[in-house]
This record gives C-alpha cells, sequence and structure tokens, in this order.
C-alpha cells in the first residue's frame, strides 16, 4: 500500500487553516505531518487541532520531520522565498496564489524548480469544478466552434474591517495589489484557460470604497489574446454584497455561461446541453463548499503528479502568466496606455 505524502502547512492564517482542513480529508492520499508559523500561539493552535508538530520555521521542520510536500500560505510577497526555501531541502510545493508579487519573485521559483526536478503547483482551484472543466472540454471538442470573446466578473465585497484585519492586507509592498491580485485571479486564471494566450492588456483600476489601503478596489480590463479572442475582465471588492464569478466564453457555434458553481446557459449548433445532474457536485461533505470540493481536487492531481512524474494540471508556468497579467493591469492603469505582453 502506498503510505500518504505527509504536508506541512507553512503559515497559519486564515488560509492556512483552509488547507489544513483539506488536507486532513484526503483520505489516505496525503496527510498533515506540521505546522510552521512565526506568530508561535497561532501556529501552535493549528498544530494541536490537528494533533501535529509545530515549528516556528520552515528550516526547522524540514530538518526534523519527514515533509513530502509544503503548502505555502503565506503573504503574497512570501512566496518565492518560502517555495525555494523547500525545493532547496527536497520538498515538492504546493503555492497558494499569486505565485508572489512580481514577475523577478516567479522566475525564481521556475528556475528552483527547474534545478530541483521537483513539482510545484500554485493554487486555482476552481478550474477543477466541474462546470469550468465542461466548459473547457465544450472548447477542445469544437462544440463553441472559433472561440470570440470571454467576460468574466468577480464582483465581490470585502468590508473595511478585512483591510484592517493585517498589517500587511492592502499594501502594495506584500499584498503585491488588490480586488484583482488577491480575489479575482482565480477568475482571471479560468479567462486564460478558456482563451488562451494573452498578448496585450488595456485597463483602469480605482481605489473607491475602502480607506487607507495602497491598492486598488476596483479593476477592469479589455484583454486581447493570440487567436483574436477579446476578454473582458471586472474584479471587484466594492461590490456590495458580493454577488458570483461569473464567466460568459462567447464562440461562432455556441456559448456556455458558468455562475459560481452551475452552468446557467449553453447553447450549441453541433452539441447538447449535458444533463443537469452531471456538473452538480455529489456527496459534498457537510460544511464544505463546491469550491472546497475542487480544492480537494487539485491536492489529488498534484499528489498524483507526485507519484508518477507529470507536471501537474496548473503549472508554475500558469501561475506566472497569471500574475504577468495582473501587473500588465497595473502598468496600464498606470499609464493609461496598453500594455503589449510579447516578451
Amino acid at each position: 500500500m502506498t503510505e500518504p505524502l505527509r504536508i506541512a502547512i507553512v503559515g497559519a492564517g486564515v488560509i492556512g487553516a483552509v488547507h489544513a482542513r483539506l488536507v486532513a480529508a484526503l483520505d489516505g492520499a496525503g496527510e498533515l505531518a506540521a505546522v510552521v508559523d512565526v506568530n508561535e500561539s497561532r501556529g501552535r493552535a493549528l498544530a494541536a487541532q490537528y494533533g501535529v508538530p509545530f515549528h516556528a520555521s520552515a528550516a526547522a521542520a524540514y530538518a526534523t520531520e519527514r515533509i513530502d510536500v509544503a503548502a505555502v500560505c503565506l503573504p503574497s510577497a512570501f512566496h518565492a522565498d518560502a517555495v525555494v526555501e523547500a525545493l532547496d531541502a527536497g520538498v515538492d510545493v504546493i503555492v497558494e496564489k499569486p505565485i508572489d508579487v512580481t514577475l523577478a519573485a516567479a522566475d525564481r521559483v521556475q528556475a528552483a524548480e527547474r534545478a530541483s526536478g521537483r513539482t510545484v503547483s500554485v493554487i486555482s482551484q476552481r478550474r477543477f469544478q466541474p462546470v469550468a472543466s465542461f466548459l473547457r472540454r465544450s472548447i477542445d471538442e469544437g462544440a463553441l466552434g472559433r472561440v470570440t470573446s470571454g467576460v468574466v466578473e468577480s464582483a465581490f465585497f470585502r468590508p473595511q474591517e478585512y483591510y484592517e484585519s493585517g498589517d500587511w492586507r492592502g499594501t502594495a509592498a506584500i499584498d503585491g495589489g488588490g480586488a484583482l491580485m488577491n480575489q479575482g485571479i482565480h477568475a482571471l486564471d479560468l479567462l486564460l484557460w478558456m482563451l488562451g494566450t494573452p498578448v496585450s492588456v488595456s485597463a483602469r483600476t480605482g481605489r473607491l470604497a475602502h480607506d487607507g489601503i495602497e491598492v486598488e478596489d476596483v479593476a477592469g480590463a479589455v484583454i486581447a489574446f493570440e487567436s483574436g479572442a477579446i476578454g473582458l475582465l471586472l474584479a471587484s471588492t466594492a461590490a456590495f454584497p458580493g454577488l458570483l464569478v461569473r464567466l460568459a466564453v462567447h464562440g461562432s457555434t455556441g456559448t456556455a455561461v458558468m455562475e459560481n458553481d452551475g452552468l446557467s446557459f449553453f447553447a450549441s449548433a453541433t452539441a447538447p446541453a449535458p444533463a443537469a445532474d452531471t456538473l452538480v457536485e455529489h456527496d459534498v461533505p457537510e460544511g464544505w463548499s463546491d469550491v472546497d470540493m475542487a480544492h480537494r481536487r487539485q491536492y489529488l492531481d498534484v499528489i498524483d503528479a507526485i507519484r508518477t512524474g507529470r507536471r501537474p494540471a496548473i503549472t508554475t508556468d500558469d501561475g506566472r502568466r497569471a500574475l504577468q497579467v495582473v501587473l500588465a493591469v497595473y502598468e496600464s492603469a498606470r499609464t493609461g496606455r496598453p500594455v503589449d505582453l510579447a516578451e
């Protein structure tokens, strides 16, 4: 019988606690082995909740525990350092989005990944939702014809208290950005997955509903793709009370619309609509959301990739590309000019 991979949570904050719950539910594919945090009381509390060792540094955890995978759940600007440290210790990595906050940091991650020969995957769990997977299959199978455009909305709401809950939240240096970098990047990743390689970005951002932050709470962009398709993006944390994530993909022979976890519209000149129950999550544990199920599915994909030697479904290339578009949105908003993404 294959032993479960031993996973350390690096960063015991809100998202670290989410990862810990997911790891505890991997049913033998993986198990929680340690919790790491510089905040001792917070780290010890999460470790005690799951009955695993606590360490004040990742280096100590890697030196004293058998760790197979590090789940990096730190503030965004600390991601690259933590990923490189884990790879240097011979540990595979799952890192929360974004991959980091600069392309130089993302490049450092990729260089360390190549040098180590180990696996790194960036969290983007919405790709693993049944409806998102169906949309991608519909494109691949030609049900939508030539994809001509896509629209994605991530119109969320975060109260002022959200940004005041941590001294790094809303800062340009550590948070790296606002509504797009930290919330809308999931929806952006879906748009990129559906429409392909982005080539230019024109954007505007605003800080309209929150005080004392350095980052945007609204971002809008037009993204041109290599195929000729045009994408529209809205990301917000200033849309009370908060709406569903909505993704529409339009093509020459069909259109499909995903709203949060469901398929709200599908029409194709060449393919039938799917049966309603085929795209619904079944056997969802009490207290779990469909997104939690997708998050767990990404963990299982990464574990299988580590065991089989294949690349994970979501790679550092995907993480870097999403970050590149986010930074292009910020540059275009700052300069008032389109940004060419050609490297």
